[in-house]
């Protein structure tokens, strides 16, 4: 790690140290974190890879993946908003959106003064999003859009959605579709989705009843849209690749930390064999995926085009990571860790959706054998 990286990590550790742990109870309860959205804007760290022009952050991904991580550790629910806002949105503006785009509206959302919400799953289609139903017809100089959107991060509050609606026929798929970046207005009804975990991150489903879009809202090219869903997934996995690094590391930590203190018949708890175990387990799962994910976030730095392989290979490893490491945390602690005072037990709730969000696992294991399956068979 340069002197660099290792300096934005400790930028990190003090930002959720003295403004994220004292709002987690609050998120907890439901209250979106708008404050901390904007905070993140304005040290630059909202927004890594958008040039500082552009109100972002001028980094590269090593940064962003360290970023998530750190966040992810107290609150993967505020990591969640930052990496789908900085990194699904806001960079791909700054790759494929126009220049009123990128001069009036980009900055805002890189700066943390806009909240964003990406629109792409629906009621119908989660991990078959090509299937998508909201549609955008072209009624003179203007695109109607009507549809659904599930699950939507963000959802509650966002100020511009970067939604997805389909421009041609359904049986056309992926070829059909096109990217919108539309402001909120009375047109768009959200309405909350109560969810396992990741609590305080506005999850939503939004609908869009006959909104207005020109062709300067267009995101990318009218049928392009999937490049630029694409475009944010990929770099999203390797975000909740991050993510769920960060949720691994720091169950491991608060685990070891417990069972080092803790005492049962006579002696501390980590002195019995199976505790080692679990505990060995849960270091050897965390630095397995911190592997992957550096590795992967180096290979986009470097151009490498094996980079979506390695992303699909984060984001699978690091959320088994997350899943595992937090189960086994809350086993170590007992009953404490079963309790709503315990981090881990907010860490175990949080972990599993980083199973599902950016593409299920199983959605991704098919992809990868489909590319060994040209590459090796």
């Amino acid at each position: 790690m340069s002197a660099e990286i290792q300096l934005i990590r400790k930028t990190v550790r003090e930002f959720v140290d003295s403004a994220v742990l004292p709002q987690i109870k609050k998120m907890e309860a439901g209250e979106y974190p708008r404050d901390l959205v904007k905070k993140l804007g304005e040290l630059g760290l909202l927004a890594p890879l958008v040039p500082a022009e552009y109100g972002g952050g001028s980094a590269d991904t090593l940064t962003q993946v360290v970023i998530i991580e750190e966040l992810a550790r107290a609150s993967p629910a505020l990591a969640t908003i930052a990496e789908i806002q900085g990194s699904m949105i806001a960079h791909n503006i700054y790759e494929l959106g126009n220049k009123r785009q990128k001069e009036e509206i980009l900055p805002k959302i890189a700066a943390g003064d806009y909240v964003a919400a990406f629109a792409l799953s629906e009621p119908c289609c989660g991990s078959d999003a090509a299937a998508i139903e909201t549609r955008a017809e072209k009624v003179g100089r203007e695109w109607v859009l009507n549809g659904t959107k599930m699950w939507i991060t963000s959802g509650l509050h966002a100020d511009y959605y970067l939604v997805f609606a389909r421009t041609g026929p359904r049986e056309a798929r992926h070829r059909a579709i096109t990217s919108f970046l539309i402001p909120r207005s009375s047109c768009i009804e959200a309405t909350p989705i109560e969810v396992m975990g990741m609590h305080g991150s506005g999850t939503a489903e939004v609908k869009f009843n006959n909104c207005r879009a020109g062709d300067d809202d267009v995101v990318g090219e009218v049928n392009g849209g999937w490049r630029v869903a694409m475009n944010g997934i990929n770099l999203g996995r390797l975000n909740v690749g991050a993510l769920g690094l960060g949720i691994a590391e720091e169950s491991f930590i608060q685990a070891f930390k417990y069972a080092k203190k803790r005492v049962a018949f006579g002696r501390p708890i980590s002195e019995f064999q199976i505790i080692q175990h679990y505990l060995a387990e849960m270091y050897i799962k965390a630095e397995a995926a911190r592997s992957v994910v550096y590795t992967a976030a180096k290979m986009r730095d470097g151009g490498d085009p094996q980079f979506v392989l390695y992303a699909q290979a984060a984001k699978v490893l690091g959320s088994r990571a997350a899943v595992e490491n937090s189960r086994l945390a809350v086993q170590i602690m007992g009953g404490f860790g079963y309790s709503k005072d315990a981090h881990v037990e907010m860490l175990y709730r949080d972990a599993k959706v980083t199973e599902i969000y950016e593409g299920t696992n199983e959605i991704i294991l098919n992809t990868l054998f489909k590319f060994l399956d040209r590459e090796v068979g």
